[in-house]
């Protein structure tokens, strides 16, 4: 990147907060995506939204492209410069600006880690559901950009579902402002949904306000023991029909219990197929007889052995079992490819057979978690792209698991987003029609196409 360009830059954020050294740049060469690096041109740390917006004008003059990056948690590849352009990375705003208990909202820079939030709100018996497995590094942006899910998806929702108003800043500069703190609001198009989810593509977000709800009453957790996997489907998908809806319904396979019972030693069973990690909250008199139902349910389905926490410490110990299921898989080896497949929830049972087969017929290492009470699916084939017949393998595997995903009227990604990773699947999914009505929406907000090129299409 020309010199010159970097100092006009440091003008606006300093010349500390602005990175344009190869030592420096090449910790935002890659996120958590495996595979796929890619070096900026210059990073740069703005501290307010005039910042942000003086960035941008910069860019959009120069033609220079802009990557909204928050901690680099990211899945798909979402959070690289594709080509040298500029990463704006979000940690000095990383204000929790205000929590507002008459009108139960917060509104929040986006460099805020989720689970500071978290502790802020239920500090005030508040709650905000949103949970990402990554809540303890990941960024409220980030969440919003990729309408984040997490363990408690299935009661309450995803981040969508909590954005009440956004403060984006757009390619050109310019501020938009959309929704707010008022609960209905039908003027004019509905711009928060579109702009949540959108990648990074649309613009960037320098004030969040989501809504907030009342800190439930009292949670019970279980886990339940399976000694067959498709029994362990079977009880997920009769626990819906039977019209209890558990906070969180998670779902661990064989391959990862071990990883995880090695990693973490929270005494998960070594003789099973597969467990259930179930939590239902709310008034206690009620979650007492969700948990008899969910019990019943699961001795129904064969379930081994049926566990209820008897205290706070060890309702996190089970909770620990599921959160590390990624990081105790990736111990195995070198390359972890984590995929979200995801299905209606009555094909559950089905989608994890396919999953089975394909890992089989293409003889790769395939751990299944994730939230099988909403149908999310995270198969996370462990390999070493070093060995690139069994990269081509897992690749040939994921091909097929997502196929079959779309066929069963699920998606190719329930929460990681599309990226660079999944851009060859999305016109599977959307057809010509839905890829030419995004393109056009992308046209709209960034006729020059600087905010973070080369994702999603």
């Amino acid at each position: 990147m020309e010199p010159s360009f970097i100092k006009e830059l440091q003008t606006i954020v300093g010349e500390q907060y602005t990175l344009s050294d190869r030592e420096s740049l090449a910790v935002y060469g890659y996120d958590s995506t495996p595979e796929i690096e890619s070096l900026p041109g210059a990073v740069v740390l703005p501290a307010t939204a005039e910042d942000v917006s003086r960035i941008l004008r910069l860019c959009h003059d120069a033609g220079v492209s802009v990557t909204p990056r928050g901690s680099g948690t990211n899945l798909s590849g979402g959070s690289l410069s594709v080509n040298a352009g500029v990463v704006m990375q979000t940690s000095r705003l990383n204000r929790i600006i205000e929590v507002d208990e008459e009108n139960l909202t917060a509104t929040v820079e986006p460099g805020v880690v989720t689970s500071a939030l978290h502790r802020e709100v239920e500090s005030r018996s508040l709650f905000y559901p949103p949970d990402p497995g990554s809540m303890n590094i990941s960024t409220m942006g980030g969440n919003v950009a990729e309408n984040s899910g997490g363990l408690r998806g299935l009661k309450y929702g995803v981040t969508a579902d909590y954005v009440m108003g956004l403060e984006t800043v757009l390619a050109n500069g310019d501020l938009l402002r959309t929704g707010g703190k008022v609960v209905k609001d039908v003027a004019g198009y509905s711009l928060n949904p579109l702009l949540v989810s959108s990648e990074g593509t649309l613009g960037f977000f320098t004030g969040i306000t989501v809504k907030l709800i009342p800190k439930p009453q009292g949670k019970i957790t279980m886990l339940a023991h399976f000694p067959v996997l498709q029994d362990a489907a079977l009880a997920v998908s009769a626990i819906i029909a039977a019209k209890v809806i558990p906070a969180t319904l998670e779902f661990l396979d064989k391959v990862t219990i071990k990883c995880v019972e090695d990693y973490a030693h929270v005494g998960l069973p070594l003789n099973v197929d597969a467990v259930l990690l179930i939590e239902v909250d709310g008034h206690p008199a009620v979650i007492a007889e969700e948990a008899a139902a969910v019990a019943e349910i699961c001795k129904k389905y064969r379930c081994s052995f049926f566990q209820t926490a008897q205290n706070a410490d060890e309702a996190l110990n089970l909770a620990a079992a599921r959160r590390t299921a990624l990081s105790a898989l990736a111990r195995l080896k070198p390359t972890t490819i984590l995929e979200d497949a995801t299905v209606p929830r009555s094909c559950i049972a089905p989608m994890l057979k396919v999953i089975q087969e394909a890992a089989a017929k293409y003889n790769v290492t395939i751990g299944t978690f994730g939230h099988a009470g909403d149908g999310n699916l995270h198969p996370t084939c462990l390999t070493d792209e070093r060995d690139q017949d069994e990269i081509r393998r897992a690749h040939a595997a994921f091909a097929e698991i997502f196929d079959v995903a779309i066929a069963m009227g699920g998606t190719i990604t329930g929460e990681h987003g599309v990226g660079i990773a999944k851009k060859k699947y999305l016109p599977r999914l959307v057809g010509e029609s839905g890829i030419r009505v995004m393109r056009g929406i992308k046209q709209a907000f960034d006729p020059k196409g600087i905010l973070n090129p080369g994702k999603v299409f």
